[in-house]
């Protein structure tokens, strides 16, 4: 069997680290949660692989993945949670990501569309003690208003667009990460709202799966 606490050390020494994520907050949340608890346990040995793990339940929906742990750590790290943040986590499948924001934020919000997923999701955060976590069901591009606005919004998965709800669900001086894009002109960006304005900026190359819902238009052609 593979010992995944050694495969957890391994993961954050040559995938995170290495990828200058230097916030040790994120570095010791990494290092204490079981990845391998967020994947189906057919998929165990592949959680602490420097790729995106398949986890989609719901038979006919569109494929979901856990991201990349380099990819997942640097949009975190870049959004620069802190202690007293409330976080939106859209599209956080079983729940790993959501995880990692709590270790991190006072509250988070993790937002799923897939009721399969988001059972899954609260049973995997109750297992590992998570408290801090409200798991809600709902289209992702909506975001989730009842409880905004939000200091924090962490899209998981590439987009073609940000979608005008999300930003306007956004706290003055809020932070937005994503990739957007399609490969290989995908990015990680980076959005804040400043009195009402949301602008954005790339932060690094990364490619991720799309999330559904996320297209963007068809252009008009002559």
């Amino acid at each position: 069997m593979l010992d995944f606490a050694a495969a957890r050390r391994m993961m954050v020494d040559g995938q995170v680290r290495t990828s200058d994520v230097t916030d040790l907050r994120i570095v010791a949340a990494m290092l204490e949660l079981p990845r391998e608890r967020f994947v189906p346990p057919a998929c165990a040995d592949l959680a602490y692989l420097d790729l995106d793990v398949a986890v989609r339940r719901d038979a006919g929906a569109p494929a979901r993945h856990l991201l990349r742990p380099m990819v997942l750590a640097k949009l975190v790290q870049a959004a620069a949670v802190k202690a007293d943040d409330h976080v939106l986590d859209i599209g956080c499948a079983t729940g790993y990501s959501s995880a990692l924001l709590a270790r991190l934020a006072r509250s988070v919000v993790a937002l799923e569309q897939e009721a399969g997923l988001a059972k899954d999701a609260e049973a995997n955060l109750g297992a590992v003690g998570i408290g801090n976590v409200t798991v809600v069901v709902g289209p992702l591009t909506k975001g989730w208003p009842p409880q905004a606005p939000f200091d924090v919004i962490l899209v998981n998965g590439a987009i073609e667009v940000v979608p005008e709800e999300l930003g306007a669900q956004l706290k003055d001086g809020g932070r937005l990460v994503a990739v957007v894009g399609r490969p290989p002109l995908a990015r990680a960006m980076f959005y804040r709202s400043v009195a009402g304005d949301v602008s954005g900026r790339p932060i690094f190359d990364a490619a991720a799966p799309a999330l559904p819902g996320f297209a963007a238009p068809p252009a008009f052609v002559f």
